[in-house]
């Protein structure tokens, strides 16, 4: 199962231009929302290297053309944070400036395109923080005249779905899976609130089943649960999964075998990492290994560890087990 559920509900349920373009249109100003030909949305590559090689990553980016005479291009990044960052302005900024440099290079005699930054938050108890970057500087100095011209917003639109009802997300004009995607991210973290408002949500599982490769639409729904809820509400989690079908209640059985099964293995592994990690500390009369070696263990493959406890054996040094 993946490390990153968030990420890779979000990007389920809204990679597709069109699913996307539904959840913009609920959340743009009408004003932008008229002007936009959503038929001509698509998908953008949105990951970015910066000169020192570390990797940067926009959730999902997009291009369109607007309904002017010269179909001017306009861009929108539509990010998710599952916690509140107060740098968020700053960071769509980073990733906008990577969007108008690589822009650049691909078309250098154009206009830069602007670019929306649009952010679906379920960061428990609201977004509280930043949503533009001058709220990140101080209020004495932007009012100095003449200085906050030099600042740019950098502005956020967020969608805060901690302040939205069931009833607020099942008026949006979105599909069913795309609704539920939404409901679980708000609620998923709390098993409490999660388990109180799941049968509010039993017809529109329904829904999700009778669509288009629903079964693999639900099958998402119903892994990012079991990955995100504490083990100790999956059975009050499966007895409510009853109530969507025989389908539903036997794709729950074999994700919480699955999640049974990754445990043992990680258990056996981290078992097999401990032991190593005490027979290096008393071999090499050490208190404890450096940081470096202890983040060679950290990161070691099943065969990395193997390969490391038939060199633990015969090695005259801690650098000897671990060099390549």
């Amino acid at each position: 199962m993946t490390p990153r559920p968030h990420d890779a509900l979000f990007k389920s349920a809204f990679e597709a231009p069109a699913d996307a373009a539904a959840l913009l249109r609920e959340l743009l100003p009408a004003v932008l929302r008229e002007r936009i030909a959503w038929d001509t949305l698509h998908g953008e590559p949105g990951s970015f290297v910066d000169p020192d090689l570390a990797d940067h990553h926009s959730d999902l980016l997009f291009s369109a053309r607007l309904r002017t005479d010269a179909a001017e291009l306009i861009h929108v990044l539509l990010e998710h944070q599952s916690t509140a960052d107060p740098a968020m302005p700053l960071r769509t900024l980073s990733y906008r400036t990577r969007v108008w440099n690589r822009f650049r290079k691909e078309r250098p005699d154009a206009w830069l395109p602007p670019i929306l930054a649009v952010l679906v938050s379920h960061a428990p108890g609201g977004w509280p923080t930043s949503r533009s970057l001058d709220d990140m500087f101080d209020p004495g100095m932007l009012a100095i005249p003449g200085l906050s011209a030099s600042i740019p917003r950098s502005s956020l639109i967020i969608d805060d779905l901690a302040s939205l009802s069931n009833d607020d997300l099942k008026a949006r004009a979105l599909a069913a899976f795309q609704k539920l995607a939404l409901w679980l991210l708000r609620d998923a973290r709390d098993p409490r609130r999660l388990l109180d408002n799941f049968d509010t949500w039993v017809g529109t599982f329904a829904e999700v089943e009778r669509a288009p490769a629903g079964i693999d639409a639900t099958t998402t729904l119903l892994t990012y649960m079991f990955r995100v809820i504490d083990p100790v509400h999956h059975d009050e989690l499966r007895a409510k999964i009853h109530q969507l079908g025989p389908h539903a209640e036997e794709t729950a059985m074999t994700i919480a075998e699955q999640w049974l099964e990754e445990g043992i293995a990680k258990g056996r592994e981290e078992g097999r990492i401990a032991a190593l990690r005490s027979h290096l500390i008393s071999k090499f009369r050490s208190k404890a290994l450096d940081a470096t070696y202890e983040a060679l263990l950290q990161t070691a493959s099943p065969a990395a560890v193997d390969h490391y406890l038939q060199r633990v054996l015969v090695a005259d040094s801690l650098a000897a087990v671990f060099e390549e």
